[in-house]
Parts: C-alpha cells; structure tokens; sequence
C-alpha cells in the first residue's frame, strides 16, 4: 500500500470498502485525519495477567492459559450450540464456552497457548469464562499491554477499528507541517510531537506513554477552544441596548413570601444598575449560584424591572420540566402584581401556541416562560427588553444570540443567564469572559442542610430498609445510576477492568457499573413490590421523562431510579432521600448538583454515596461530599483534587464530545492546561488575529471544526 496522507479518503485505507466507509462516515470519520484522532473511550490492560486460582466471581481481566485437549461442540434446544474448551494454567483449570459459535473447535489447538479477557464464572469450584476474547501467545512475542475501546457504529466492530487505525498509523507520512499545534506553542506546553501522541494514545505500551499522548490533546483541545472562544469574542458586535428607568421595587418585593437575603440584595442591584446604565450598553451577566441559593427571584426582579418600564422579558429553560416548573413559580407572583405570563414549550396545544405568537408580535403579552421553542422560527416581539436563560451550560453563545435576534427598532434586549453550577471565579473568567458574573453565595434561611454518607455495598440491606422506612412516611426517593442498561459482552469488550482516558493510577480497578433499567426492575419486582417504582432515562422520548417527572412531582412515585436526567433545576420539596450508585464515577460538582435536588421541602433528607471503589482518589473525592454543602467549595476542591468528574458531563458521568465540543479535556480536571491554553491563544491571535498565516492552517482548520461543533451548544 502507498503511503497515505491525512486527508487522504478511508476508502484507501487497505480493508475499507464502500459499505466500510459509509458506516465510518456515520462516525464523522471520511480521511486519515479523523480516523486518528477517533479517540479510544477507554482501555482494557490485558497485559495484567492474573492467575486463575485467583480469580474470584465477577472478575475481569487476563489469563494466559493452555489448550488442554480438543474442543467439543454440543446441540443445545433449537439451533442453539455450545462449544466448550478445556484449558489451564499453573494454577487452575478452567472452561472456555462459546454459545453458537461452533468454529472455535477449528481456533483452538491443543497444546497451544491464548491470552484470554472474559469475565470469570465461578461454578460449585469449576471456573469458567464464557464467550472470551483471546489472542494466540509466543514465546518472545510481546502482545499489547491496552487495548483501545472506540466508539462503535452499526456495522463497525472494535477489532476492525483497531486493524485499520494501525494500518493507517504505520502507512501515513507525518511531518512538523501536519501537526496543528505551533512548535513554540508545543514547546511551552511541553507537549508531545504529534505522531509520538498519535501512536501513544492508539498504542500505549505504559501508563506513562498514555497519559502523555493524553495531554497532547487535552492541550490540544483547550488550545483551540481558547482560541474559538477569544474568537467570538473579539468577533462581537457592539450593540445597544434599552435604558431602563430605576423602579419601585418595594413593589415586586412586598408580593414576597420571603425576605431577600444579602446576597440576593446584591445581585439585584448589580443588574439595576446594568439595566439603568445611561451608557445603553446591553446588560451581559450571568448569575451563578448554589443549588437552593435563589437565583430564580434575582431573574424575576430584573423581569419585573423590564415590564415596568414598558418592555417584554423572556425566560428559557433546557428542558419543558424546568420551563414549566419556571412557569409555576412565576405565575403565582406575577399574578399578585397583575402582570400575565405564559408558556410556550413544544406540547403547548397549536392553537394556544399561535395566539401566544400573535400577543408577543403584537406587545400585548409582556412575559413568556418557554424553552428552545423560543427561539423557533414565527415567534417574533415586539418590545423586547430582557431575555433571562437558565442553566446557562445548556445554551451556547449561539443560541443566546438566536434569541436576541428576535429583538426589533435597533435595541438588542438586555441578557440575564443563571447557573445552578457553583463555578470558581478565575474559571468562570475564562468560560465566560464575555459575560459579568453575579454569585448569590449566600444561602436562605431555613433550607435543609442534606446530611450525606459514602458506603459501600455492604450496606445494601440497610439502605433499602431506608428506602422503605422514608416511603412508608410518605415520603419520595431517587436513586440515580451511571448506566442505562446492561453491559454487555460484545467485541467491543466488558466494561469491567477499563481504564478511562481519565484514569488515575491505583483508580483503575471499576466496580461493575450499576444499570438504571435492570435496577428498575430488580426493585419494582422483587425488592419492593409493594411501592411505586418507576424509570427514566436520556434515552426514553422527551413527553415519555416528562410524563414521569410530572407523576414524581404530584407524588405518585414513591422510588424513582434515574440516570442524571434528573439532575439540574427539579423541585420536588416532597423528596427526602437521593441514593447515588457508583458515585466514584461522578464529579464531585455533578454529585453536588444531584444531592440538591432533595432537602428542597421542610423535611429531614439524606444523600447516599455507594461506591465500592478502593482507588484512593475516588475515597477522598467522596471525603470531600460527606464535609461540606457549600457548593463554591466543592466546586475548589474539584479542582485541586482533579478529579475525572466534569461542570459539563454526560448521562454516564464520562467525558464526552458534544457539550462543549472537547472530547477529552476536562475544564475542571485540566485548570491549569486551560489557563495556559488562553495564554498561547492571546499571544497566537496577538500575532496572527486572523489564523492566516501558512504555519496555522492546521489550526485554523480545528478552529472552525470547533466552531461547527460549538454551534448552539454550551462553550
């Protein structure tokens, strides 16, 4: 095969036909390019070979055993076979099975010797492995230590992927020009050459070569995310905004049920004097916040501040529970000042939905609670002063300005955004430098302080006596799993003994992960038939959460296992107890967010840790949940502990591309690589403003590949 170049098609790739290549085209992977950087999601150390007398149930990992005699294949009911291989090695014998699969009688031969990965099965003192991957063994020919696990597509397995990328890695001419990263760039960040990070991420033979090849792209990613995000900013049109007159606020704050805290105070004059700034510059502020701090009555001051001075105000949620929870809230206090509001989400009935439209374009309607239907396509205003967004990780700076776009007369409308997520100050800089940031640190009087214990599973029992005792009182439990459903063994591999590209040395050794959907139905029939039981996950259709968040929220769920659907903005005040399962794979920020949604209400509530990890970092970010509610703390502690966990992570709790467009980088775990990566981008746009220069094609390529994933997403 000739040598490849990196924007040479898949299709040359030798063993990459048409039907190949459309399957890796669903993947984003059409060159040589995006093959290699299709990054491993994890790894599995098979070159830790274990003993079989060592083994114990449930155990993955390596043993290199012996073929003990010929393998025998069985007919089993219907057209099922099973094929069994006897084997051993200097400690114990064992049993390979395979279910219809009768060609592994021709793969093994006696006398010959595998390396095998399976989960171990120990029955009445046999051990057996059922369905393991295995690689023939010789003497003085070294196997791979890891083996990479990809992100799969129908029609894609694992060991392809592995062949081709190896194929493309050992045919592909690389040179200084290709890598993207400047040398003066790579030399003060210290990191490594492109092909040596290509190969140590794809090919580690060490923990050490990945972690280096690791923060290669780690730098790589924050780099250009600096440079993206400076980008939009120095790109920003100067606008104006509406100056607001000073209000009675006496007004909106008499209809209070509460007296505002010092905090809030402060906040709500900080956006008065944004709003009622002569300079006409639109206010531009995020308001960050503690779970319970209340944010939402700053937002709706600065709504009742827009209304009183004749102009129109809109709040966004992620999600229609949140929007509707919004609406909630706010009617009741807007209707106590005479002013109306509405919701607009995607199951508002058409009808409602066109004359909502109508009395926004007209100016008749002056306050609209909604989520991304907001910013659809027919819905237009007529005096827009204030657009307030909440859970700003949700919204990117794209979809904020689609909102301000639907202003009209020349005035762009006044932007409020909140954060549910404690962000320390220097990070909440670099995120959001184009935004003025506000913290209501200081928490309302009377909330519950949600007492918080990490256990193990020897403590399953105990808790689910709890669970019963808090139903039987009346009140609601959730419990929250990393998974979805089962893991199962595939090519692609057990998700047992997987080392994440995140991955802390000593941490390595996972407990199995816990599945929302086999939980579910474990407690629904078996451990607590008598309860309401219930399911939701990211993978059932939006009305389908929506249905069950409701019936959770009137009370007609007693136990709700949820993966971290649930985790941002929910208010049941009726929820006492949340459990969270493998909480090792969970930020400490996430775990903050999840143990905010109970002691919401005037009841006593716990919050459960299980976790079965012995990796030190994972007992001490646990440590750190057990001390302390205050979330700006945790947030610290997040970073200096650097622990795998993410502001921005996915359903599963694993870093994944999407949110912020950064697949491997963690904003908090990788602080110190992000400040350093600003510092380079400033000093890259200082001299090259427009990334034109012959030396930054390749980064100027990832900047606008960045910009693309970007669009309308959290940056």
């Amino acid at each position: 095969m000739s040598k490849l170049k990196l924007d040479t098609d898949v299709r040359y790739i030798s063993g990459v036909g048409s039907a190949r290549a459309a399957a890796l085209a669903r993947m984003g992977v059409t060159d040589v390019r995006s093959l290699l950087r299709h990054f491993p999601r994890a790894y599995q150390h098979r070159g830790k070979i274990s003993a079989l007398a060592d083994a114990e149930h449930g155990e993955v990992g390596s043993f290199l055993v012996t073929i003990a005699a010929p393998p025998k294949t069985a007919r089993l009911k219907g057209r099922m076979t099973v094929t069994k291989v006897g084997a051993f090695d200097e400690t114990r014998n064992c049993t390979l099975i395979f279910f219809n699969q009768p060609y592994m009688q021709d793969v093994f031969k006696t006398g010959a010797t595998y390396r095998i990965w399976g989960k171990v099965q120990m029955r009445i003192g046999f051990v057996e492995i059922v369905s393991p991957d295995y690689e023939p063994w010789y003497e003085g020919i070294k196997l791979p230590e890891f083996t990479p696990l990809y992100p799969l597509t129908q029609g894609i397995t694992n060991k392809y992927l592995t062949k081709i990328i190896r194929t493309a890695l050992d045919n592909t001419e690389l040179t200084d020009e290709d890598d993207p990263l400047p040398l003066p760039v790579r030399e003060r960040a210290g990191a490594e050459p492109l092909e040596a990070a290509l190969r140590g991420i794809h090919c580690p033979d060490t923990y050490s070569m990945m972690d280096r090849a690791r923060r290669r792209f780690v730098f790589e990613e924050l780099y250009t995310f600096a440079l993206g995000v400076s980008l939009q900013r120095r790109h920003k049109v100067e606008a104006t905004g509406p100056v607001f007159r000073r209000c009675d606020m006496d007004r909106f704050t008499s209809q209070l049920d509460f007296t505002l805290t010092g905090a809030q105070k402060r906040v709500v004059s900080e956006i008065e004097n944004d709003v009622c700034d002569p300079g006409a510059i639109p206010m531009n502020r995020m308001v960050s916040g503690d779970v319970g701090c209340g944010k939402t009555v700053c937002a709706a001051a600065a709504i009742y501040m827009a209304v009183a001075n004749g102009y129109q105000a809109a709040l966004m949620a992620p999600t229609a529970i949140l929007a509707s929870q919004h609406y909630a809230d706010l009617s009741e206090l807007f209707g106590r000042l005479g002013i109306e509001i509405e919701l607009l989400i995607g199951s508002t009935p058409a009808a409602k939905k066109r004359k909502i439209k109508e009395r926004l374009a007209s100016g008749d309607l002056r306050v609209v609670v909604g989520t991304h239907a907001l910013i659809s396509d027919g819905v237009e205003f007529c005096e827009p002063g204030l657009f307030v967004t909440d859970e700003q990780h949700r919204f990117g700076v794209m979809q904020r300005a689609a909102l301000a776009k639907k202003a009209r007369g020349g005035l762009t409308p006044h932007v409020l955004v909140m954060s549910a997520t404690p962000i320390p100050r220097t990070l909440a800089l670099i995120l959001y430098g184009d935004l003025a940031v506000s913290r209501v640190d200081e928490m309302p009087p009377g909330r519950q302080k949600v007492s918080t214990f990490a256990v193990d599973e020897s403590y399953r029992d105990r808790m689910n006596g709890f669970i019963r005792k808090q139903a039987q009182e009346g009140r609601q439990v959730y419990i929250v799993c990393p998974a979805i459903e089962a893991e199962e063994k595939d090519e692609d591999g057990s998700s047992g003994g997987i080392v994440g590209l995140g991955y802390r040395a000593g941490d390595d050794d996972q407990p199995r992960l816990k599945s929302a959907v086999e939980y579910e139905r474990n407690l629904r029939e078996v451990v607590f038939p008598d309860l309401r039981v219930a399911l939701m996950h990211g993978k059932m259709k939006p009305s389908e959460k929506e249905s069950v968040m409701a019936a959770f929220t009137r009370g007609e769920i007693d136990v709700l296992v949820s993966t971290t659907v649930i985790e941002v903005g929910v208010n049941v005040p009726n929820a006492s107890l949340m459990i969270v399962e493998n909480a090792e794979r969970f930020g400490l920020s996430q775990l903050h967010q999840l143990r905010g949604r109970v002691g919401r209400g005037k009841y006593k509530s716990w919050c459960i840790l299980v976790s079965d990890s012995k990796g030190k970092t994972a007992r001490e970010r646990l440590d750190v949940m057990c001390e302390t509610n205050d979330g700006y703390k945790i947030a610290q502690r997040d970073l200096e502990i650097r622990g795998p966990g993410d502001y921005f992570a996915g359903e599963n709790g694993a870093r994944q591309s999407g949110e912020n467009g950064l697949a491997l980088a963690s904003m908090a775990a990788d602080m110190d690589d992000l400040t350093l990566a600003f510092n380079c981008a400033s000093d890259t746009l200082a001299a090259d403003p427009d990334l034109v220069l012959p030396e930054n094609r390749g980064l100027a390529r990832l900047v606008d590949k960045f910009l693309d994933v970007t669009t309308g997403t959290a940056n």
